[in-house]
């Protein structure tokens, strides 16, 4: 008797323990999250619901992204992992010219001419060319960059409804272009979060 209750006892113990810790690690959770980024998927005003819910997950990604680099210095803007690795800088570059391939193509119905191929093909294709030319400016260089991007982007969506999202565009609907555009950028977010945490 008296050893089934001790067990009870610890068994409770532990549960409380448990839940405390639980609890410690949600209330972490919400505080770093209220700072970090919004807790709700909410369209934008002046835009469809579902190309509004797209905007806010894009801005939030965007946002969380940014927080790795922004305070980077020039050694860790053009830092390489490995001699095949991207630069935080690069990366960032890269996201933007993925953006403005996917503006041309959903928008537009085509890929980049060769004047857009001049502009952005560099960042879009990364490699070696970009290891050597993308290095010596400002973090803040390849976010204003990113910036106009995404800026742009708002601006074309806001003209467009569902409808003209669920439209079939080349084999894939408008909607799951910028699906894509929003799970690469979650990929690169991944990249950087590791990239930056081995920055000397």
């Amino acid at each position: 008797m008296k050893s089934s209750y001790c067990k009870l006892i610890c068994q409770s113990k532990n549960h409380f323990k448990k839940i405390g810790l639980m609890t410690s690690i949600l209330a972490l959770f919400l505080s770093t999250s209220s700072l970090q980024a919004q807790l709700e998927i909410k369209a934008p005003e002046g835009y469809s619901q579902d190309i509004g819910q797209m905007v806010s997950m894009l801005d939030n990604l965007k946002k969380r992204l940014e927080r790795y680099v922004s305070l980077l210095d020039q050694e860790g803007t053009d830092f390489l992992l490995d001699e095949n690795a991207n630069s935080p800088g690069a990366m960032i570059y890269h996201l933007a010219a993925t953006e403005a391939y996917y503006q041309v193509y959903t928008f537009e119905g085509r890929s980049f001419n060769e004047e857009e191929k001049q502009e952005w093909g560099t960042a879009l294709n990364l490699g070696d060319k970009a290891r050597a030319e993308f290095k010596g400016k400002p973090i803040r260089y390849y976010l204003d960059i990113y910036d106009q991007v995404r800026a742009k982007t708002k601006e074309l969506l806001k003209t467009k409804d569902d409808h003209w999202f669920k439209e079939m565009n080349g084999g894939v609907s408008n909607h799951w272009a910028w699906f894509h555009v929003m799970e690469h950028q979650a990929n690169h977010m991944g990249q950087l979060a590791i990239v930056t945490k081995r920055i000397p």
